[in-house]
């Protein structure tokens, strides 16, 4: 008996560069959308919530720092969500014939980028907590198109505490 798999749906922009200059907005989220990594703190009244980053959250949120030292792109902002992460970040380093040479399965910017953020999160929090999954398959992202796009998406990052129970990976 032949089962046959779903046919998954592509993720990337087909024939687009993901490693050209520009901005691109990216979502990976937990294992199971777990919530391991932060946690949403309702303020008074008047107060936004805010993030409370678990020890999980703090090793992801240094693998993000490190981006600019270690591939040369520009974070422009993100949020470590309890289940998820949303980045904004911005490559300023194409040179196509370099990536080419050095990479001969072209890995986007994009995706040594998330590759890197999991991989050095995922080592630091195993040699921690012991051998547990941790990441979602894929990531979703978004190429920011102009700079409406960019400072609506931006804002979005920012708020995202604040609208965390109205989130689409919001759960009890």
């Amino acid at each position: 008996m032949t089962t046959e798999l779903p046919t998954r749906k592509p993720l990337r922009l087909k024939n687009y560069d993901y490693s050209r200059n520009g901005a691109y907005f990216i979502t990976f989220c937990t294992h199971n959308r777990q919530k391991t990594l932060s946690n949403v703190i309702v303020g008074a009244i008047h107060e936004s919530p805010a993030i409370e980053l678990t020890e999980r959250g703090r090793m992801v949120e240094e693998a993000i720092e490190q981006l600019p030292d270690r591939l040369g792109v520009k974070v422009d902002n993100y949020v470590i969500m309890p289940n998820h992460v949303h980045l904004m970040l911005t490559v300023e380093i194409y040179e196509p014939e370099r990536a080419i040479r050095e990479s001969p399965l072209r890995r986007s910017a994009i995706s040594k980028a998330v590759g890197y953020i999991r991989m050095n999160a995922s080592k630091h929090i195993r040699s921690t907590f012991g051998d547990e999954k941790i990441w979602q398959r894929g990531f979703n992202d978004h190429i920011v198109r102009n700079q409406r796009d960019y400072n609506m998406i931006s804002e979005y990052i920012s708020a995202n505490p604040a609208l965390w129970q109205k989130d689409c990976f919001y759960s009890e």
